[in-house]
């Protein structure tokens, strides 16, 4: 009797170190891989619901088809997420960290017939009266992409400029020729176009042509050509490098590119320049619209 009770007890006891030993593997198992995954995805998920555009505007005016037309210089523009001027032109989706530009034909410039919703840089926040030339030398780079745009009638996409090197006369020079403002030729500008990209840059008629009628726009004209594949309504990325006598622009780091370095470059020298970068829509067809988004900007001189 005393050894069956013994055996008993020892049964007791070694089912309770048993169920102890359970219980102590079971608090200290870290939770499953799977687990851990679904925590992180959420965490990504919700970090890019807050993903901004990277595009520094301390140095860019806009200018909207509206107004006369109404132009946002700094640093008003630096508060455009909550400007109600810009809202509708102008305008950040998180979704995908972009920066919208929405034109339609409205309001134009004093030298164009087209509108815009477009960016123009200020070396000099505020002021267009500082400006660089190709001797100095410029960079530009944008991510962007086309996400809409209307068709002409006969079905195929309108066009519109989304970068472009802007020319423009000192107070000197415009009165040297009896102008009334300082505009100057653009020495180029980019289109996206039937879902490529389409580069015109200008050239002079006659390479021969004296000091003060080369700054006349009427001494220039265009020579356009196409740079890579299409693009269409994909993600692309544009680079635009100026330095003396030579201009350079770039598709996609390097999967294609154009170099401008001959007498005409050398020639443009004489002019001031800025930088444009948005959606300058190139059609006044009514119901007509394009948006335009950029991820990322940037300028360097």
């Amino acid at each position: 009797m005393k050894i069956s009770r013994l055996f008993d007890n020892w049964i007791i006891v070694v089912c309770v170190l048993l169920l102890v030993g359970c219980d102590s593997v079971t608090e200290t198992t870290p939770p499953s891989g799977n687990n851990g995954m679904e925590e992180e995805e959420e965490m990504e998920v919700e970090g890019v619901d807050y993903f901004l555009p990277k595009i520094d505007l301390n140095n860019w005016k806009v200018t909207l088809p509206i107004g006369s037309p109404t132009e946002v210089e700094p640093p008003e523009i630096l508060d455009y997420a909550n400007n109600s001027t810009l809202l509708p032109f102008m305008y950040n989706d998180s979704t995908d960290a972009s920066l919208v530009f929405y034109t339609y034909p409205g309001a134009s410039t004093a030298n164009s017939s087209y509108s815009r919703t477009e960016l123009r840089e200020q070396m000099d926040p505020g002021s267009n009266s500082t400006n660089w030339t190709f001797t100095q030398g410029g960079r530009m780079k944008g991510t962007l992409k086309m996400e809409d745009i209307s068709k002409e009638s006969d079905g195929d996409y309108h066009r519109t400029i989304i970068m472009q090197i802007h020319g423009r006369l000192t107070n000197e020079q415009r009165d040297l020729i009896g102008e009334d403002d300082n505009n100057a030729p653009p020495v180029l500008k980019i289109y996206w176009n039937k879902g490529k990209v389409r580069v015109i840059r200008k050239v002079l008629k006659d390479v021969e042509v004296n000091d003060i009628d080369i700054l006349k726009t009427d001494a220039w004209t265009d020579e356009a050509g196409w740079l890579g594949d299409n693009v269409d309504f994909e993600k692309f990325t544009l680079e635009i490098v100026a330095s003396e006598g030579r201009l350079e622009v770039i598709l996609n780091d390097g999967e294609a590119n154009v170099v401008f370095e001959d007498i005409h470059m050398q020639k443009w020298g004489v002019f001031e320049n800025y930088f444009k970068a948005g959606n300058y829509l190139q059609t006044g067809d009514n119901d007509s619209y394009a948006t335009v988004k950029y991820y990322d900007l940037e300028v360097s001189h």
